[in-house]
């Protein structure tokens, strides 16, 4: 992927007038509130403080046309209410610039190429969730995928896995990570790179820590150390920098990505959006106008369904996880047998416990918010609290689910992180 050099700005910049550059890295956002809709369209359709049907309609009438999955099938549309048993959807981030704003440049002017690829599974009893990034250079095999012109085109070995949007379109993405992963995936959604400005500014803007200054001129990126609140254009900027973040490689890119939607995830999840029925509306209407769905969630029912499963997941059991990867020539390819241990891991339905570093891309946020420790039980007994406890009783421990291999990069939605930042003089 190649990027244009753009003058240096330290600014903000309206859609309106930017300028074209390189390919503009997009829906990683996007694709935490397509997993989580926030509770947000299933607050906006059930809750007391619904916006109204009026609202509702509008929602439901931006909904894209789907795509047809090559293994889908057609089941009856959930009622209101969490869908029932577990999901595995897979989002994905095209470079088009096909119905997009001219401020991105012609429409012919990139290919179509997923470069942002995430799965998302949520358990069968709603207890845990977690979000798998793909990334965009690493060789996988590619399947005979249906041509959406007619017939079929034929199986490759190895490719890049951001070149399937390209050669299949969205069914063709899903057909290769099943291959890959093993799993069955009936839901999909392509996501518009302007819905993550869109959702950015839904709600008020996504609160970012920035550990060492961050330059990057590719996209204009330049932060100081410290907080940023980030929506629209510059939220989409910080999604994208590559240049000023951790090593300069796509892999620390990721790990950015996952501090941004942990972050979204934490906002959108806070009283002050989900009481809020604006900014719920907001929210909602920004997700389905910014994305093509498989014809299987291409109902708002069916997105208030997975929703409502979502949105009573305690942050620490969402987990964002990085596929275990090693260098290859032009890019990365799996690392076995720990891809395998993951994927073995989400078929089972187990939670997954994260026991590597969050990435190079990152570190810890050392203000991060810390929770009080409980209170000590009271006792009227004093004789008691002289008996001093047994040592040699086993002690009952709530089961972790499955640890992954210290190559498994990533955190929690409840993990608070800065971006590791990068200036000019070390590019």
């Amino acid at each position: 992927m190649s990027d244009q050099l753009r003058p240096r700005s330290n600014g903000s910049q309206n859609l309106k007038t930017v300028a074209r550059h390189g390919r503009l890295k997009k829906s990683n956002a996007a694709v935490t509130v397509a997993k989580f809709l926030a509770g947000s369209l299933a607050v906006v359709l059930v809750s007391g403080f619904s916006v109204g049907a009026i609202a509702a309609y509008d929602v439901a009438a931006s909904v894209q046309p789907s795509v047809h999955l090559a293994n889908e099938t057609n089941g009856p549309v959930p009622s209101i209410g969490a869908i029932d048993g577990g999901v595995n959807m897979l989002i994905v981030g095209s470079d088009s610039r096909v119905g997009q704003d001219a401020a991105f440049g012609p429409e012919d002017s990139t290919g179509d190429l997923n470069d942002v690829t995430m799965l998302l599974h949520i358990s069968e009893d709603h207890s845990n969730a977690s979000v798998i990034s793909f990334p965009r250079d690493m060789f996988v095999s590619i399947p005979s995928c249906p041509d959406p012109e007619g017939g079929s085109f034929g199986a490759m070995s190895s490719q890049k896995i951001n070149t399937t949007l390209t050669y299949g379109g969205l069914a063709c993405t899903v057909l290769t990570v099943e291959k890959l992963t093993g799993l069955s995936i009936p839901f999909a959604a392509e996501v518009q790179f302007s819905g993550v400005m869109a959702m950015s500014s839904a709600v008020g803007g996504v609160p970012v820590c920035v550990a060492s200054r961050i330059e990057d001129e590719y996209t204009g990126t330049f932060l100081d150390p410290g907080e940023h609140m980030l929506a629209g254009y510059d939220a989409l900027q910080f999604l994208r920098t590559r240049h000023g973040v951790g090593d300069g490689g796509d892999l620390t890119r990721i790990n950015n990505q996952q501090l941004f939607m942990s972050s979204l995830v934490r906002t959108i999840k806070s009283a002050d959006t989900l009481s809020d029925p604006a900014k719920v509306y907001a929210l909602a209407k920004a997700v389905t106008g910014n994305m093509r769905l498989s014809d299987s969630l291409n109902s708002v029912t069916t997105l208030a369904s997975i929703a409502v499963a979502l949105k009573d997941i305690d942050l620490d059991q969402v987990v964002f996880a990085q596929v275990p990867t090693g260098s290859t020539t032009g890019g990365v390819k799996a690392v076995q047998p720990s891809f395998d241990n993951l994927f073995e891991a989400v078929a089972a339905d187990q939670p997954l416990a994260l026991s590597g570093t969050t990435g190079r891309g990152t570190v810890a946020d050392p203000n991060a918010p810390v929770e009080a420790a409980p209170a000590p039980a009271a006792t009227t007994d004093p004789i008691a609290t002289d008996v001093p406890a047994a040592t040699d009783a086993p002690v009952a421990t709530e089961a972790p689910g499955v640890v992954l291999s210290e190559s498994v990069t990533g955190q929690t939605a409840g993990d608070y992180t800065c971006t590791r930042g990068r200036t000019l003089e070390n590019q």
